[in-house]
């Protein structure tokens, strides 16, 4: 993607603060992108259980719903400081395994660890003395929260530094780093499909007969069957990944650096490091990461609620009464299914959009079509409530059929918002100099600062208006939409380039 005259004349960094740790690589072929970019797919795998399935179940462990978005709030909070931490240390890494690797197999390590405290919330909290039944399980909660936070430090190491290494492989090549990360987004959509088909199956408590216990009782099963799958798939990804390409360790190369370069900058505090990028950040940059931060304001309720809004506001069920709430999270866990689907597709068909059209047009497009989507979701909600039959009887077919297109639909703006922000800012970056891993940290800022806000206030804000979603979707639509709008107009368009085959 083009830079604008504007970033070419801009002020450049210090040669000596971070170019030395840019690494000599030789260019990655399509089968070798693929593999490193593979990690995706496991970790989707356990991200799509974790937004279809978790919010209902914290629910079902007690937590009321107006402060189940809380509880979410752990995740914004650890990538905050983890992704940006992680960035820069493996910018920094001189293990002889490579810079990037180690901290891949460490996150994936963790998620393992993580999904299976979990799954394993409520026999925990069983054993530490709460009671059977309904009501709050205040020490399951506990187990809940830890391994939830263990896990999205866990998912934030893990995908900063794939993606870096992405970047490193594609040496600064605008259609190789569109074409990385579109392979990352598509392996992401097969996750997410795995993922979500495993998470709408009710029956995974009878293939696995002993995850059935006197605390867990059957969704509970289920949840913890489906993370035993996930643990299997992420550490078969992982080894794919990690043995596919090979990094030049940091401390061989700077052994045979021959401009002298001190290594005082590698001791230079992270903190003051980061802030120190952002003077030398031009406009187009801080316009991404402007667009970066409407669009995850767009995204987050969506992603807290969603399978949760199935449940309640079109089955019009209630966690813990009855079979309608589960029956309604299940067949929104199908719809993110197909959502992934969608999402694969636009994935594989992301270069030729972005040639055609350019990365910011493309971009801003996807967040209009997610905010008429939400949109369309508020609409549906409104037409269920006063159709009446929330409390006595099925949704009708068509009610049922509309909320899941909707799901599907916006895998589209989904698959976006997985891939052109990414290629955007490691093109930027990399013209500045900057390691790609303290770049995609300063991105995810961008990222979970919004996230921060949603969580804090999504499940208050809801509760003024009623309790439902509908609420936090208005906030979302809004934002995705002045988002759009900033991306067609301010982000230079893509000059469109005859493709070259990539080997």
């Amino acid at each position: 993607m083009s830079t604008s005259d504007q970033d070419r004349h801009h002020r450049q960094p210090p040669p000596s603060r971070n170019r030395h740790h840019q690494v000599a690589r030789s260019k990655a072929s399509k089968r070798v992108l693929l593999r490193v970019a593979s990690v995706a797919c496991g970790i989707q795998f356990g991200w799509a259980l974790q937004l279809s399935l978790l919010t209902p179940y914290v629910q079902e462990l007690g937590i009321p719903h107006a402060w189940a978005s809380v509880i979410w709030l752990c995740g914004p909070l650890s990538g905050l400081f983890v992704q940006p931490l992680v960035g820069h240390s493996s910018d920094k890494c001189k293990s002889r395994y490579g810079r990037r690797r180690p901290f891949i197999v460490a996150g994936a390590a963790a998620i393992a660890v993580s999904v299976m405290v979990i799954g394993h919330a409520a026999d925990i909290g069983w054993a530490c003395g709460d009671g059977e039944g309904r009501g709050i399980k205040p020490r399951a909660i506990v187990a809940f929260v830890l391994g939830f936070w263990i896990l999205d430090v866990a998912n934030n190491m893990t995908q900063g530094p794939c993606r870096a290494l992405l970047a490193d492989l594609t040496e600064n090549d605008n259609r190789r780093t569109r074409v990385a990360n579109g392979y990352f987004s598509l392996f992401m959509a097969i996750g997410n499909i795995l993922g979500y088909a495993t998470g709408s199956y009710n029956g995974w408590y009878k293939v696995f007969p002993f995850t059935k216990t006197v605390a867990c009782n059957v969704e509970c099963a289920n949840l913890k069957s489906a993370f035993y799958i996930d643990v299997v798939f992420i550490a078969i990804t992982t080894i794919l990944s990690v043995t596919a390409a090979h990094e030049v360790p940091l401390a061989s190369l700077a052994s045979s650096q021959t401009h002298g370069q001190s290594s005082g900058g590698t001791d230079e505090a992270f903190l003051t490091e980061i802030l120190g990028t952002f003077r030398y950040f031009p406009g187009s940059v801080w316009v991404i990461l402007l667009v970066t931060a409407l669009t995850w304001i767009g995204w987050f309720p969506f992603i807290l609620f969603d399978t949760d809004w199935m449940g309640r506001e079109i089955y019009g069920g209630e966690p813990n009464q009855g079979s309608s709430y589960s029956a309604g999270v299940s067949m929104g866990a199908l719809g993110l299914m197909l959502n992934s689907v969608f999402l694969g597709i636009t994935s594989v068909l992301m270069e030729k959009l972005c040639r055609k059209w350019g990365a910011g047009f493309v971009w801003g497009v996807s967040n209009i079509i997610m905010a008429v989507c939400f949109l369309a979701m508020m609409v549906t909600s409104f037409v269920a409530y006063h159709i009446g039959y929330i409390g006595h009887e099925q949704p009708p077919a068509g009610i049922v059929i509309a909320a899941v297109l909707i799901f599907t639909i916006l895998g589209i703006p989904l698959a976006i918002t997985y891939s052109v922000p990414y290629a955007l800012i490691s093109i930027r970056i990399e013209s500045l100099g900057l390691g790609q891993g303290l770049s995609l940290g300063v991105l995810n800022l961008a990222i979970v600062i919004p996230q921060v806000i949603v969580s804090v206030g999504s499940g208050p804000w809801d509760q003024l208006f009623g309790g439902g979603n509908s609420p936090a979707l208005a906030v979302g639509a809004a934002a995705g939409f002045i988002g759009g709008i900033v991306a067609i107009l301010a982000i230079p368009r893509t000059r469109i380039q005859k493709p070259i085959p990539l080997p």
